[in-house]
């Protein structure tokens, strides 16, 4: 293993990936990123509450050894590139890595950074879990009913879409062929972009997503689409999704037809119901059925409107959460951004970086940490010992700084 500006540390092992089974050393490598912003600190609070947390839940017997590697500002600082491939190469090489928020230009300029994470290590479940944390302030009058996890494709779609701009030679040309071998008229000052969804990428989504729903005892997965509209992408990942489940899955899925028809109505016991709402009509569901509803698999663009508009439930992107899966990698992230405004200030909320933190622990099997560090946290912002972007929406809350929240979350372990 050689890096060009990389000393991996020379205790801990490596993760090895065997199939669907990840066997984990008692001192796993973790690279980590700090991220751009607030990053730097969130990710730093983050990795103390989980050192501690493994150390105290196994008796020193585990261990997480941490490894720094560059993305964003940083990278450009060290490496003259926003995403050198010495990162790369060392979260392919020890299979998980946390990451701090990166910067994600508008407009013209550097492409996502996430995108290219996900592309590159070929992560295509985003996964998002939401659910609510008693006391996180909420527009909702039901929060508590708010609990799915949202498995969104990650390499295609819009992610891998191609655009070009209005009367570009690209865009002319494109023009002049659908007008010419195709007899599809658009308007000559359009942008054009395309947007491809494949069998491929939709069947091995909603296979991960129907295992994750099989391995919690979960009984609902839904396909979420605009296949009433765009009918051979967004209505393919429906149907695809439907054939995948009848091939790899026919003992444990039914559908919403079969139910009726086969089961009286009633979902018999060790069945996973799969059905399908269109987007749309999804969002509205996602307010006035919300308990209807536990695993979501979407296209990219979908997942990115539903998860945000699901986080809005439970008190905002602060409190979300996610980790982008592939088969031989995964990085556990924050869903909001890098808060430039407050970065150095110790105000930023760590929660969100906390809570991917605990997501990896549950990653790599080790579930009494997991366990540890979410009853924790749940006890700190239940006390109201918060940081300032909740304590202003709370009344008689006491306000801490970034750092501090993350000693009061240690404070309040329970393992149990």
């Amino acid at each position: 293993m050689s890096f060009a500006k990389l000393s991996p540390p020379k205790e801990g092992g490596r993760i090895r990936i065997l199939g669907d089974r990840w066997e984990v050393p008692s001192h796993p490598v973790i690279p980590w990123i700090a991220g751009d912003g607030i990053g730097p600190e969130v990710t730093q609070a983050t990795r103390t509450v989980l050192t501690e947390a493994v150390a105290r839940a196994y008796a020193g017997k585990r261990g997480l050894v941490w490894f720094e590697v560059y993305a964003g500002d940083r990278a450009k600082e060290k490496y003259g590139e926003l995403l050198p491939p010495d990162t790369l190469q060392a979260i392919r090489e020890f299979g998980v890595a946390l990451k701090g928020p990166l910067t994600t230009p508008v407009g013209g300029g550097v492409r996502s950074l996430n995108v290219a994470l996900r592309q590159e290590l070929d992560l295509y479940a985003n996964v998002r879990p939401v659910s609510w944390i008693p006391g996180v302030p909420s527009p909702m009058v039901h929060p508590e009913n708010m609990n799915m996890v949202l498995f969104r494709e990650a390499t295609e779609d819009v992610y891998a879409g191609l655009e070009w701009p209005r009367g570009s030679t690209e865009a002319l040309k494109l023009l002049r062929f659908l007008r010419e071998e195709l007899q599809v008229s658009i308007r000559e000052d359009s942008g054009l972009g395309l947007k491809p969804i494949s069998e491929f990428c939709t069947k091995r989504l909603v296979r991960r997503a129907i295992k994750f729903a099989l391995a919690k005892g979960l009984t609902r997965v839904t396909l979420v689409h605009k296949g009433n509209i765009m009918k051979y992408t967004e209505g393919a990942f429906r149907d695809w999704g439907y054939e995948l489940a009848r091939a790899e899955f026919p003992e444990v899925t039914v559908t919403e037809g079969e139910l009726e028809t086969k089961h009286g109505g009633t979902l018999p016991p060790g069945k996973i119901l799969l059905n399908d709402r269109i987007a749309d009509n999804m969002l509205q569901q996602m307010l006035t059925r919300t308990k209807d509803y536990q695993v979501l698999a979407l296209p990219n663009l979908n997942g990115d409107y539903l998860s945000d508009a699901a986080s809005g439930q439970v008190g905002g992107l602060g409190v979300t959460y996610g980790g982008n899966l592939g088969d031989n990698a995964a990085i556990f992230e924050p869903v909001h951004g890098t808060a430039p405004k407050y970065a150095g200030k110790n105000k930023a909320n760590p929660t969100a970086e906390l809570l991917s933190g605990v997501m990896l622990l549950d990653h790599l099997g080790w579930g009494e940490a997991a366990v540890g560090v979410r009853n924790a946290i749940r006890a700190a912002i239940g006390s109201k010992t918060v940081t300032y972007d909740l304590a202003r929406q709370m009344s008689g809350a006491t306000e801490v700084g970034t750092q501090e929240f993350a000693r009061v979350v240690i404070e309040r372990f329970s393992f149990s």
